[in-house]
């Protein structure tokens, strides 16, 4: 009976899934302060950017697409099946050649395609980037933390590290918190612009619907928007090395005041020409006695 009661939750969630995923998916956002996974999330995170909503979109006509082209073939299947049995058909057609079919299944998939193609060429063109930037941010990617530049804005550079797990304050997101967040404006279109100092990494924030390799040598642009303020979070999702698990990626989306007001702090703080902060067991070096400990 556990075995029947297991099959039958698997078939209801494959039957469920082409209902539950767009649902989810394109749930609003509004009411929630953090951009982070959720315990048994089956759809994509909710969109706080306008690149994630127009993945969000092309994700959802996709699914509908090949749920049609599931049930029919299915049907069609079971037609066959019912309809050309032994028992049913016993003197089967010898009819080898039908033009119109032949016609209609190679040109039906080509138009299928091309209704697909347009809309993801058009989609990977949008998330490229952006000509008009407010904002230009360097990401560096290190083993294993996160190197921030604001070159337009008094080279402010700092390093952001994941804090440890004894070092989490109470609603602070264990693999998720870092000690220094990247700080951007809302509703501005900043252009990112990514690397690595060591080896391949990748900036990944799945509710911004970006995702950029980092790869030594190389400079790679994408941008984003973030279309309300709160804290959103991503991580490096390329293999890495042993820390790969502990470079995550935190972005803290404010108002422009306030952003104005942090970059005056960022300055003094954070410029390439202020003296270096000491580094007294901080959550850096913690972190770092974290990896050697790995």
């Amino acid at each position: 009976m556990t075995m029947l009661r297991r099959l039958r939750a698997a078939l209801l969630t494959i039957l469920l899934l082409p209902l539950v995923v767009p649902a989810s998916a394109a749930a609003p956002a509004q009411n929630n302060a953090v951009a982070a996974p959720a315990p048994w999330e089956m759809g994509m995170q909710p969109a706080w950017g306008p690149i994630k909503r127009e993945i969000i979109a092309l994700h959802d006509m996709v699914l509908v697409i090949i749920t049609l082209i599931t049930l029919f073939v299915g049907v069609l299947l079971g037609w066959v099946m019912y309809r050309y049995n032994a028992r049913r058909n016993p003197v089967p057609s010898r009819t080898s050649h039908n033009p119109v079919l032949e016609i209609l299944w190679t040109v039906i998939p080509v138009l299928i395609l091309v209704i697909i193609a347009i809309p993801s060429f058009r989609l990977v063109y949008y998330e490229d980037r952006t000509f008009d930037p407010d904002l230009t941010i360097k990401v560096t990617g290190h083993q294993w933390y996160w190197e921030y530049s604001y070159p337009d804005n008094g080279n402010i550079d700092f390093s952001s590290y994941i804090v440890p797990d004894d070092k989490l304050q109470p609603g602070q997101l264990r693999l998720l918190t870092v000690d220094h967040d990247l700080v951007v404006p809302v509703h501005k279109n900043i252009r990112v612009l990514v690397t690595s100092g060591d080896v391949i990494h990748s900036f990944f924030v799945p509710a911004l619907g970006v995702q950029r390799y980092a790869i030594p040598g190389r400079t790679i642009e994408t941008w984003m928007r973030v279309s309300r303020e709160g804290i959103i979070h991503g991580e490096c999702n390329q293999i890495c090395g042993t820390g790969h698990s502990r470079m995550p990626i935190t972005i803290r989306a404010v108002s422009e005041k306030e952003f104005q007001a942090w970059l005056v702090q960022a300055k003094k703080e954070f410029s390439a020409d202020a003296a270096p902060a000491p580094n007294n067991g901080g959550p850096r070096q913690i972190a770092a006695n974290t990896e050697v400990q790995h």
